[in-house]
């Protein structure tokens, strides 16, 4: 398994640093062609009253801003790749559903990984839910790019979130090319059940021994607290091991911050220390 075809969502020009720098250092080392996207909605309809009639005017100067940005968008990832030298194409893709849209699904499900920016918690909260439900529906792995990165940084370490879910197998599974690269990858579990299958102690050593045969060097490592959460202990194991990238599985049924790490909530994505892959 290798990505080859990798979809990189654009949002906004600060994405020229080290997101930018991300999606091609990843691009190269895989020999991946790489599509950068912007879908941008244009859904208000402002109305002339009391007619209440469709402003044509108004109507207008939103689609000019919604092209405007595109533009300066797809012109920031062309010169970019162009100066990689990389195998690239751009997309825009300006509808009134925006990330809704179904050609905006149809590229991300066609893509061997997604690479997309942190959410801000600055976006209206229905371009954010619209940005969630594209990422999920994609129904592929989804690498985050924090806001504080400024430039990229090989992955050597990483740490695998296991609660022996399904959405956790498929992120590990799904990060396997990058696994292969790394030199340390820790299974990191936290407050594990015991099981008539095995004791709390010996959780995610099955996934390390699977992985071990992909020649990758895990460990599996358990935590027990009874007041810290989930996303603490998470947190002060990756800043501990200086962590590159956090593996981690999406919950099924709600937003993107709404995770099925034993309690994990959105804490852990909002201050994103490390570039995060999630699948579900």
């Amino acid at each position: 398994m290798t990505y080859k075809t990798i979809l990189s969502v654009m949002e906004s020009p600060t994405q020229a640093g080290g997101f930018l720098d991300y999606t091609f250092d990843i691009a190269r080392s895989f020999n991946a062609h790489v599509i950068g996207l912007h879908a941008e909605s244009v859904n208000a309809t402002p109305i002339i009253a009391p007619m209440e009639i469709p402003d044509p005017v108004s109507v207008q100067a939103l689609q000019d801003a919604a092209e405007k940005r595109s533009e300066e968008l797809g012109d920031l990832f062309n010169k970019r790749a162009a100066r990689e030298d990389a195998s690239y194409e751009w997309r825009k893709i300006i509808s009134s559903v925006g990330f809704a849209g179904a050609s905006v699904v149809d590229s991300a499900r066609c893509a061997d990984l997604i690479i997309a920016p942190q959410a801000s918690p600055d976006a209206p909260s229905d371009a954010r839910s619209d940005f969630e439900s594209f990422l999920f529906e994609s129904g592929r792995p989804v690498l985050l790019i924090p806001h504080v990165a400024k430039t990229a940084k090989p992955f050597k370490k990483v740490l695998i979130a296991w609660n022996g879910s399904r959405e956790a197998a498929r992120a590990t599974f799904d990060a396997l090319p990058f696994l292969k690269q790394a030199s340390d990858v820790e299974i990191f579990s936290v407050n594990p059940p015991d099981t008539n299958a095995q004791s709390s102690e010996m959780s995610g050593a099955e996934i390390a021994a699977t992985l071990a045969r992909h020649g990758i060097n895990v460990t599996a490592v358990c935590a027990h607290a009874d007041r810290a959460s989930a996303a603490t202990l998470i947190e002060n194991r990756m800043s501990d091991s200086s962590i590159d990238l956090l593996v981690m599985g999406a919950y099924t049924h709600s937003r993107l911050w709404e995770l099925l790490f034993g309690g994990v909530t959105r804490t852990l994505l909002e201050s994103m220390t490390a570039v995060t892959l999630m699948a579900r």
